[in-house]
């Protein structure tokens, strides 16, 4: 490292700071210090008669300085990058609110699948307690600051004027207003409690899994004969693409899945555009003719009546007459790219196992470290993915099939009713159908699939609203089914209680209730008590195991916690839609697609994949990385919006937390504070993707 000048290292030639030659080693780019040397060091180090060193290295005062000056250096640049993010995100926020762009606009809550009617009367709710918050706020203020803080034993006093009045406030709350909040708390709690014992268990389960590890394993394949290379365990498998208006990402997915490493004359690609857009339609076609002319089998479907969204896609492809010649059928959404051995590490697993229905594979995702949002996604995927989905296809053989990366035997799909269009979860729906029919499922937790995370807020809101709604309509319909099926009487409980009923009513339901309503309620009404182990501990607790799957998010975790109780927003509004049938909760809004992993991924990873395809096989997939940038110039204008509840329920929490202050309550004032923080971001939209 070259000697420092000036203020740091002293004149050039002065004697001032003349002393014993220090060299410092630093390991970039944290500027954190290894070791601290100088040539005195071997001097000191004085060798005894024996040939033993007497005494080590010794650090004077010109060390020491030196570790403070590079500790503050350190300290200065954090402070400098804080300030940075500060200044970018107050800019940022300082735009939101000057464009005027809200989720209100009639375009964007036609888009979001939400009800016009729950989403003014949620709204509305929201904005109706956030007013008597600031007006009860308003109240203890005055009463703190005019010593009205009047003991149990002194209300009953005969007292006059204002403080007569908060007397009565305060007899009216003891007596009617806690009591109700107290119960509807205890309830709360009681569930909370019942859902982070199931998770745990499941975090059991998993570790157990891996302890034994525990892992499906397939028949081995026969060793291909040298006069017949297509001799062995390789069935007919049809590949179905559904997309609908995703020319970011359609070349992508379509390369990758004429990429497989099966025999040509044993598997057929069906690309099954719904598009209404002619150019996407132009474009995917032109990309299927170009396959078609490299040798690929795939063919190109587009249906004129776009009745019943992805579910009435697949089930007008599965209508084909050459579908029968197929026994398994591999589904990938357009943004997913199949491995070229995908089909080598799932269709064996069904040779001699004629109850096994279903193979899923887990996700990977190329743009996990894109933003902060799409870093929060990836930690609740990939617990997901490594917890419920592995676990479930352990002990149960039943979990909910993910609608993509799967493989299906078409027997099972034709046994449990094919696919139908009640609901927006089709993938759920054919999953509970065919376990109600004794079909068995297997997860492949080491069998990956790439694709992409929503990077906007926006598309992410779209996409858990569909995801939340969906299952509780599917609920109404499977119930009295799950009832009558001559199933189990454990698997009827393990669908009822444990599938929908815990994980997917009463979790969005504790989580909204218990953190952004009865918490900040509590604070206006001490009587009711919410303990801080439930503010505090056990939620911590429960997102310290959600993060273990993925441990390099470890430093996320804070950021995770209160961004889930964000979440919790959209997914009751969902989960209440969907329950009661309510407005547009039946509409299927396609998630945005940004076609991160279109260029540069599918070209490296080309070189590696053509070792074990035959000449001639793929395309020029540098002309699919240029048709993709060119399609990318013709994208929507997108703009980052303001989302009035997740505002409004920041300035609650926030209000809460400045009630908080009155009563000296630690836990719930930091809790409250940060969370109204969030609320704040997520309400200003500047979680995720920001658009300049």
């Amino acid at each position: 490292m070259a000697p420092w000048s000036g203020l740091w290292g002293g004149k050039a030639g002065g004697d001032a700071f003349r002393g014993t030659p220090v060299v410092v080693k630093m390991e970039n780019p944290n500027w954190s210090i290894s070791e601290i040397s100088s040539p005195e060091d071997d001097d000191e180090d004085i060798l005894a008669a024996g040939g033993r060193r007497k005494g080590g290295r010794t650090k004077n005062a010109k060390q020491i300085r030196w570790v403070l000056l590079l500790k503050a250096h350190r300290a200065a640049g954090c402070l400098a990058s804080l300030a940075s993010a500060a200044v970018a995100l107050g800019g940022a926020a300082r735009r939101r609110v000057a464009a005027g762009r809200t989720d209100a606009e009639a375009g964007v809550v036609a888009a979001t699948g939400e009800s016009p009617v729950v989403r003014s009367r949620f709204y509305a709710f929201i904005k109706a307690f956030l007013v008597v918050s600031l007006l009860l706020l308003a109240v203890e203020v005055a009463a703190y600051f005019n010593g009205w803080n009047l003991a149990a034993s002194a209300l009953a006093l005969p007292v006059i004027g204002l403080e007569s009045l908060y007397a009565s406030w305060l007899r009216f709350r003891a007596t009617y207003v806690a009591p109700g909040i107290q119960f509807l708390t205890d309830a709360c709690v009681v569930l909370f409690l019942i859902q982070s014992a199931d998770r745990l268990i499941q975090c059991l389960g998993c570790f157990y899994i891996h302890i034994k590890r525990i892992k499906p394993k397939p028949k081995p394949l026969a060793l291909p004969d040298a006069e017949d290379p297509d001799a062995g365990y390789y069935p007919m498998v049809l590949v179905q693409i559904p997309m609908c208006n995703e020319k970011e990402v359609y070349q992508q997915s379509i390369a990758a899945v004429c990429n497989l490493d099966w025999p040509k004359s044993n598997f057929l690609v069906q690309v099954l555009d719904d598009s209404d857009d002619p150019l996407t339609q132009t474009l995917i076609k032109e990309e299927v003719a170009k396959w078609q002319q490299q040798g690929a089998r795939i063919v190109y479907r587009h249906r004129l009546l776009r009745d019943g969204y992805k579910a009435g896609n697949l089930k007008s492809a599965m209508s084909c007459s050459y579908v029968r010649d197929y026994e398994f059928v591999a589904i990938f959404d357009a943004d997913f790219q199949p491995h070229p051995d995908f089909l080598k590490r799932t269709v064996p697993h069904f040779k001699d196992n004629d109850e096994l229905g279903l193979v899923q594979a887990r996700w990977s995702f190329v743009n996990k470290d894109e933003n902060l949002l799409t870093r929060l996604q990836y930690i609740n995927l990939c617990f997901h993915f490594e917890v419920e989905q592995q676990v479930n296809g352990v002990f149960l053989n039943f979990f909910g099939f993910n609608g993509t990366a799967g493989v299906w035997r078409i027997k099972a799909l034709e046994d449990s009713g094919g696919w139908m269009e009640r609901t927006t979860v089709e993938d759920m729906d054919i999953a509970v159908r065919a376990h109600l029919h004794g079909w068995k499922f297997i997860f492949l937790n080491d069998v990956e699939c790439q694709c992409e995370l929503p990077e906007s807020y926006e598309a992410y809101r779209k996409q858990q609203h569909r995801w939340h709604s969906g299952p509780m309509q599917l609920f109404r319909l499977c119930l009295p089914d799950i009832i009558k099926c001559k199933i189990a009487f454990w698997k009827k409980a393990n669908l009822i209680f444990l599938f929908f009923l815990l994980r997917k009513l009463i979790l969005p339901f504790y989580s909204f209730m218990l953190f952004c309503i009865i918490l900040p309620m509590t604070m206006f009404v001490p009587e009711a008590e919410l303990p801080d182990w439930v503010v505090c501990y056990i939620p911590a607790l429960m997102s310290l195991l959600n993060i273990l799957p993925s441990p390099k998010s470890f430093p996320f975790i804070i950021p995770y916690l209160l961004f889930e109780n964000t979440m919790s927003v959209t997914k009751f509004n969902a989960m209440i839609s969907g329950l009661f049938q309510l407005g547009s909760a039946y509409e299927w809004v396609v998630t945005k697609k940004s076609g991160r992993s279109s260029e540069g991924d599918l070209i490296s990873l080309a070189p590696k994949e053509l070792k074990h395809l035959k000449t001639g096989s793929a395309p020029n997939l540098d002309a699919v990385a240029k048709e993709q940038l060119a399609s990318k110039k013709d994208a929507k204008k997108k703009h980052n919006r303001i989302y009035k509840k997740e505002l409004a329920l920041s300035m609650l929490l926030l209000t809460a937390a400045a009630r908080s202050l009155l009563s000296k309550q630690g836990i719930h004032f930091y809790f409250l504070l940060f969370q109204g923080i969030s609320f704040l971001l997520v309400g200003l939209d500047l979680i995720g993707e920001q658009v300049e």
